[in-house]
């Protein structure tokens, strides 16, 4: 088939099939075109888009604003690597950046993705510390290279693919509905959470830690929001052992919680704060920003990246900046705020739905069999098999979700963060309605 001729959905997964590497596809949507909150396919089937290619989109497809800043680089210049060729672009989305991150995170590296932005942000932290261990926590992710994959609490991803990093162990995540139930208060289970952590460097580490690393909100772990006091206390641990605190914000980063960055709900900074996914709007482009003292433990050639800082890429993160600050982000914490509401009325109108949990436009449904009692003893048991069934529904209705989570079972919103609350409201007024109709059939 030659890529002139007409396609259509069944065509373009045959494509695939034949010529691409098996990859995931549970989303099972093939894209044609895109605007703000909508995605059409080759068939010409419309979506509500509910998850904007995993938190990617968060000023909706094909902004405006966005397109033209790349088309306007575009004509300028494509490429000149940013580490040979300084240019505007890189100079001023890394001020921008200064301006943005909490505390003093002030130096900037660029690279393409967020697995790339980890990856640096532990060689800075390496050669700042001097030290080589690394604690991450269990159910996080942090990508799929093998450093990173070393770092991700999740052997769904490890299997065959023996990690390169072998100083990385793994403390248990502030899960609080998992196994936080008998804990007196958020207070305490903060502190107990927290304890976990200093509990795995004595009894795993050597005594040689550079850093913590953990998503301030753990996007495919199941939207786990950690309870409050438990970062601030993280910092400190990593500060008495002489490590740094990373934030991984490659998924939570702007604007995606309700606040520019997720780690501005709690009262702690990081000392390295890894970006992604939603700097640019869809084009490719990480970050890792750290303080000026930090920063500049790297030397010329530590690290390099022939395309990182691509300059078509700044010019689109530095208006996905402007479109956010414009007002966007403070709608999403309005929008967040709502829906918070929206579903925990599900919790008291469905005995699968065990948890509703999130920031901003960040939510997770955390679906469960009540009949059954779940890992640790502190839940019923993850449905699986029901949250496929009703990410399924829902896409059938004509709205796109995502389905994750450590157990699979956390039906997930992350929309373009210009999504209406009208569309939020179909949104819910469908799954409640697939909710009812499975749970009928029970």
């Amino acid at each position: 088939m030659s890529r002139h001729d007409a396609v259509s959905n069944e065509t373009l997964e045959t494509r695939y099939d034949e010529y691409m590497m098996p990859i995931w596809k549970s989303l099972n949507v093939p894209l044609r075109r895109a605007s703000d909150c909508t995605v059409e396919d080759f068939d010409g089937n419309e979506y509500l888009d509910v998850f904007s290619g995993i938190s990617v989109t968060n000023v909706g497809h094909r902004n405006d604003a966005v397109v033209d800043a790349a088309k306007a680089q575009l004509d300028e210049f494509v490429h000149g690597c940013s580490y040979v060729h300084p240019n505007r672009p890189v100079a001023d989305l890394a001020e921008r950046i200064a301006e943005i991150t909490p505390g003093d995170l002030r130096k900037s590296f660029f690279c393409n993705s967020g697995t790339e932005a980890v990856e640096g942000a532990i060689k800075l932290a390496r050669k700042y510390t001097g030290s080589k261990e690394v604690v991450a926590l269990e159910m996080g992710f942090h990508g799929r290279t093998l450093g990173s994959l070393a770092l991700t609490g999740n052997h769904t991803y490890k299997r065959e693919m023996g990690p390169a990093i072998n100083d990385a162990v793994h403390a248990p995540a502030p899960y609080r509905y998992r196994w936080g139930a008998d804990a007196d208060s958020e207070a305490a289970f903060a502190d107990r959470a927290a304890a976990e952590i200093e509990h795995v460097i004595g009894t795993h580490t050597s005594d040689d830690l550079a850093a913590i690393v953990v998503e301030p909100v753990m996007g495919e772990g199941g939207i786990v929001v950690p309870p409050k006091g438990w970062l601030e206390r993280v910092a400190e641990i990593a500060h008495d052992h002489d490590a740094l605190l990373i934030a991984d914000e490659v998924q939570t980063g702007y604007g995606r919680t309700g606040s520019m960055f997720a780690t501005e709900h709690f009262d702690a900074t990081p000392d390295i704060l890894t970006q992604a996914k939603g700097i640019a709007n869809g084009l490719p482009l990480g970050a890792f920003t750290a303080s000026p003292e930090i920063a500049d433990a790297f030397e010329s050639g530590d690290h390099l990246s022939t395309f990182g800082g691509n300059p078509v890429a700044c010019a689109a993160a530095l208006a996905t900046i402007d479109e956010l600050e414009g007002g966007i982000v403070a709608e999403t914490a309005e929008k967040g705020a709502w829906l918070d509401d929206e579903l925990a009325a599900l919790e008291d109108d469905f005995d699968v739905v065990g948890d509703t949990r999130g920031l901003g436009l960040m939510q997770g449904i955390e679906l469960v069999d009540p009949t059954e009692t779940g890992p640790r003893g502190a839940a019923p048991a993850p449905a699986k098999a029901l949250a496929a069934t009703v990410g399924d529904e829902l896409r059938d209705r004509g709205i796109i979700v995502g389905v994750g989570g450590y157990y699979k079972n956390v039906v997930r919103f992350q929309p373009p963060l210009t999504i209406t609350t009208d569309q939020l409201d179909r949104t819910l007024g469908e799954l409640r309605a697939v909710l009812e109709e499975v749970t009928a059939d029970a």
